[in-house]
């Protein structure tokens, strides 16, 4: 049989009617001169046409390879008309995405950025484009290779996500039931235990002996980025808490800074008792139209970005080996070190979850009054002026 009767420059000048390539293959060109390829193939005795897309998004060599697969599946005893009507199996991309919206209702809105952000940055190049059903072992190795030693703790909650993606995949069977990201009896054997490994991944944090003289430098700069750090020390919160603050949050009258659920790690409201400290900061911030941040971005609308703390800080300020979120542990570290303040207090202000399941179900309140008094007693500490 005859194959490849056409060539490129044939098919770019082919005029209206059939040219046959070979083998079933055929360019059919309208009489408005549109052409597209056709196959002609016997399936169960029957004889059977089928489109493979039209001239020039396909071209010749692409209409060769595709009736080359066609003719492959007849071979087998599949019919590819059939089979290229078949579900598209999805990318761990797609999947990812999938996955996101039918979960985020239930996650606060950091959450649900930090899941974006984990999967986007250090699954993305290894996963992003490949078919989830073609995931395996050696995929989810070269994965977590590049961070499992350095950043234990992000590993591990990658592991996490990526597991529940391809669940959610073999549920929807896009993939066998077989999970290659499962960690207990798959990879607990081939990867060392995070926990081990996360004992030197904590934040770097300040001593808390040093915050005084930092809140000294940082009153003596009037930006956004300062006064942001300040009240993120103040109040012992995370740096996305601080960032998207609101003025709506913030009740002047009765000190208070209440985050709405939707914005904390845990997913409940926060009321942050605000320190005199706190108050004259919130109070020396101006408020901007149109901008419903107490620190505004450059954008129209927006809150400062979020590496702005982190430039302070580190290129402007010199301080190299800390982190923004490393004031959390020098609180953390003040309170047990050098005050009587009870452990739960402390782990309130900080707005940790309780493990102890039995403990918070009888645990209702906030501890406010308890934590007013802690928080007044962080901001004294750290209030650069001489104490009288």
């Amino acid at each position: 049989m005859v194959i490849n009767k056409l060539s490129a420059r044939q098919v770019l000048n082919a005029e209206p009617g059939k040219h046959e390539d070979g083998a079933g293959l055929r360019l059919i060109v309208s009489k408005k001169s549109s052409k597209r390829w056709e196959l002609r193939f016997t399936f169960n005795n029957k004889r059977r046409e089928m489109g493979l897309g039209a001239y020039p998004t396909v071209s010749l060599s692409d209409a060769r390879l595709r009736a080359h697969e066609a003719r492959k599946l007849v071979s087998q005893g599949v019919d590819p008309i059939k089979a290229n009507k078949a579900p598209k199996i999805p990318t761990f991309t797609e999947i990812s995405a999938r996955y996101l919206r039918s979960h985020r209702n239930a996650w606060s809105r950091n959450h649900a950025k930090a899941w974006v952000r984990s999967i986007t940055t250090d699954a993305k190049h290894h996963l992003g484009a490949k078919r989830i059903d073609r995931i395996d072992t050696e995929d989810i190795l070269k994965t977590f290779t590049p961070i499992w030693n350095t950043k234990p703790v992000s590993a591990k909650r990658l592991q996490s996500r990526i597991e529940n993606i391809l669940d959610y995949a073999s549920a929807h069977q896009y993939r066998e039931q077989f999970n290659p990201a499962r960690w207990k009896g798959h990879l607990d054997k081939l990867l060392p235990n995070p926990k081990r490994l996360s004992r030197v991944s904590h934040f770097t944090a300040m001593p808390y002996q040093d915050c005084h003289s930092l809140m000294g430098e940082l009153q003596k700069n009037e930006s956004f980025p300062s006064k942001a750090l300040q009240l993120l020390i103040l109040t012992a919160t995370r740096s996305d808490e601080v960032r998207y603050a609101k003025w709506t949050e913030i009740n002047l009258d009765d000190g208070i800074w209440t985050i709405p659920s939707e914005r904390m790690k845990s997913s409940r409201e926060h009321r942050i008792p605000l320190a005199d400290q706190a108050l004259k900061l919130i109070n020396s911030l101006p408020k901007v139209l149109d901008n419903p941040y107490l620190f505004p971005g450059h954008k129209i609308g927006k809150p400062i970005n979020h590496r702005a703390k982190w430039e302070l800080l580190r290129r402007k300020m010199k301080y190299t080996d800390i982190t923004v979120h490393g004031f959390r542990s020098s609180f953390r570290d003040w309170a047990g070190e050098t005050t009587n303040f009870p452990n739960h207090v402390v782990e309130m202000a900080l707005a940790h979850a309780i493990k102890n399941s039995t403990e918070a179900a009888y645990r209702r309140g906030d501890l406010f009054n308890k934590r007013r008094t802690l928080m007044e007693s962080w901001s004294n500490y750290l209030d650069p002026k001489p104490q009288s």
